[in-house]
């Protein structure tokens, strides 16, 4: 027996201990007897975080997909792998069964191979929230191609540089996708993304909005014809344990975004044993997760763990105030939800809504609520745990990260208790640790520190694609031996973890990693912009919203047109989730002497905090700060 799922406390410490002691039994455990593996494998680890250099499972080769699909064909065939629920509540919900998805896959990596790629290619999808994103995904998988999923409200340029970062050969998007009682043209933003992107000689068109578009001779092509024409039995590719499975971008605090490696086997294996124990699933429950899949929250745990587990996953396409705010909770209903996973962000939103009477729904069905994306907020805990949860379903407030692949701190519901705003204890094989500024780590209870972890696990990302250096320099340079999360943390008498926000320059604005940098970037290129700085401010519903600090060139007729052109160059070059908030100009911006602008300040002025703003004597312009505060204030 295997420490594959836990169902009691003594259970979990037990595997805790046991991953701790010995780390490659533990995780050999697991990967032996839950998982079909075409060929063993040599080794179960190799590490060196001084390289950087992991290893999981070496020598053994799989495919990732006949973990998700072919193997619960004989037991699973007629069961609901994905529940499709649509934007607008009159469309009917689909059940795809895992003997159909497996059809589907199979006929999409086959129009995959037939034009062309094979092997190693790297393929950019670029899709809404529809059934073709979460095949494309697996067909990519299922013949060995990378993915790299661009969430479907990025701008052209963000869209292009991602493409571009890891050549992409082939394009898969829709003609374009609704959005609540909007439409979006996604085939125009990649047709202006293709203008800076020569390597892509394929793209492949799934219909959604039947809307009129223009098809590129020779590039585009229509995606349906091609899968009614497609065989619908592939072989999987024979993949390596160590073979890159996807890129992923996240947010950087400076320059372009990183796009993170993720391998097969032990992804796999990571994602499947946290969906497992966080969610305590169940074989006839219905899980929801409401992330997009262009986030690592929809690889991890609406596609791959879910289905390596052979579970229902229901994909919902809208938002949850689409047509009214009571949306999340009919689909429950209606649904029969058992697992709900969602952001703070929504919550908040949610419990703002005075209009919807919660109780007019039958929610019932619940028995795990969870969190992801950032710190859920104490008022907002309580509000989920009481009007949806009913005081009965455990909140599990998940922390992890795009790098770190699956969970990593989270209560596990029913075993772990939970505690309000506290991620609470480490999944077993996660060895965290709280380090000082000066790189020792802090013994003993209460603490609070720099969150690290001092031990590989299966889940990790291996690189960033094509930049090993950067790779190194952003995760394992800060404290020798260790990889460094980003994030500040605290522990308690009892040892659970509550992460206190980024330590770096990345704003967790409604769940979504925003760089600083490439916000100021996209703001300076406006001609009456002489510099910006961009930091995090507290916000009701998103968390934290975003606080432009603006110097100009000459002044303004218009500071209001100025305000919307600077916010049109941020959606233009990042998409609108970056937008400001507030926009603040002023004469300079606090500066140290070597012209590096004191952020810390301006966050303090930013959140009212305005009292106590240390020694600003030894700044190169401290008259500048009493400004900024009278305008802060105006």
């Amino acid at each position: 027996m295997s420490n594959y799922h836990c169902t009691n406390k003594s259970e979990y410490r037990k595997a805790y201990e046991d991953s701790v002691r010995d780390p490659e039994s533990f995780w050999t455990a697991i990967a032996e007897n839950h998982f079909q593996w075409k060929k063993p494998w040599k080794s179960v680890l190799h590490w060196d975080f001084s390289t950087p250099e992991i290893k999981w499972f070496e020598g053994a080769q799989l495919n990732i997909t006949e973990n998700c699909l072919d193997r619960h064909l004989n037991t699973r065939a007629d069961k609901t792998a994905i529940l499709f629920e649509p934007n607008d509540p009159s469309e009917e919900a689909e059940h795809i069964s895992y003997a159909q998805l497996h059809k589907r896959v199979c006929a999409f990596a086959n129009v995959l191979r037939t034009q062309g790629i094979k092997k190693g290619d790297r393929v950019c999808i670029y899709l809404p929230m529809i059934p073709e994103l979460a095949v494309s995904v697996l067909a990519c998988a299922r013949i060995g191609a990378v993915h790299s999923v661009v969430f479907a409200g990025f701008s052209s340029n963000a869209l292009a540089t991602r493409i571009a970062d890891s050549d992409c050969k082939m394009v898969i998007t829709a003609d374009g996708s609704f959005r609540g009682n909007k439409t979006i043209a996604l085939k125009g933003i990649v047709d202006e993304a293709l203008k800076s992107c020569p390597g892509v000689t394929t793209v492949l068109v799934a219909k959604r909005i039947n809307s009129n578009i223009q098809l590129q001779q020779g590039r585009d092509l229509w995606l349906q014809p091609l899968l009614d024409n497609a065989n619908e039995d592939c072989s999987a590719e024979t993949m390596n344990a160590e073979d890159p499975l996807f890129i992923l971008y996240t947010s950087g605090s400076t320059g372009k975004p990183k796009g993170m490696v993720h391998t097969t086997a032990g992804y796999m294996v990571y994602t499947a044993f946290t969906f497992k124990n966080v969610f305590q699933y169940n074989e006839n429950d219905v899980y929801w997760c409401t992330a997009d899949i262009g986030w690592i929250t929809g690889h991890s745990y609406i596609v791959y763990g879910p289905l390596a587990n052979g579970a229902t996953t229901l994909m919902f396409e809208g938002v949850p105030s689409y047509p009214d705010f009571g949306r999340f909770w009919e689909i429950v209903e209606k649904h029969k939800v058992t697992q709900f996973y969602t952001a703070p962000t929504a919550i908040r939103a949610l419990a703002k809504e005075r209009l919807v009477n919660i109780d007019d729904y039958n929610l019932s069905s619940l028995k795990v609520l969870g969190s992801v994306g950032e710190p859920i907020n104490e008022e907002a805990w309580h509000w989920y745990d009481d009007k949806i949860g009913k005081n009965k379903c455990p909140i599990v407030d998940t922390w992890w990260q795009t790098e770190t692949g699956g969970i990593m701190i989270s209560a596990l519901p029913g075993i772990i208790d939970t505690k309000p705003t506290f991620a609470t204890l480490p999944l077993p094989g996660v060895q965290p640790a709280l380090m000082d500024e000066n790189g020792k780590e802090i013994a003993g209870d209460p603490a609070s520190g720099r969150l690290c972890i001092k031990f590989p696990w299966p889940g990790m990302a291996r690189t960033i694609w094509g930049d090993h250096k950067r790779y190194k320099d952003t995760y394992f340079s800060a404290f020798e031996n260790m990889y460094f999360t980003g994030d500040g943390a605290l522990r308690d008498e009892e040892g659970n973890y509550r992460i206190t926000g980024r330590v770096d320059d990345v704003i967790i604005v409604s769940g979504h990693n925003l760089g600083t940098a490439p916000i100021e970037d996209a703001i300076n290129e406006h001609p009456l912009v002489a510099e910006s700085a961009i930091v995090g401010f507290p916000h009701a519903i998103k968390g934290t919203a975003l606080y432009g600090f603006v110097t100009l060139k000459e002044t303004a007729t218009s500071e209001e047109k100025l305000k919307s052109e600077i916010n049109a160059l941020i959606t233009k070059e990042i998409g609108p989730i970056a937008k400001l908030d507030k926009i603040q100009f002023s004469e300079g911006l606090p500066k140290t002497r070597s012209g590096k602008i004191m952020r810390r300040i301006l966050r303090k002025i930013a959140c009212g905090e305005t009292e106590d703003l240390g020694d600003i004597s030894t700044l190169l312009n401290p008259e500048v700060v009493q400004e900024i505060i009278d305008a802060s204030k105006k």
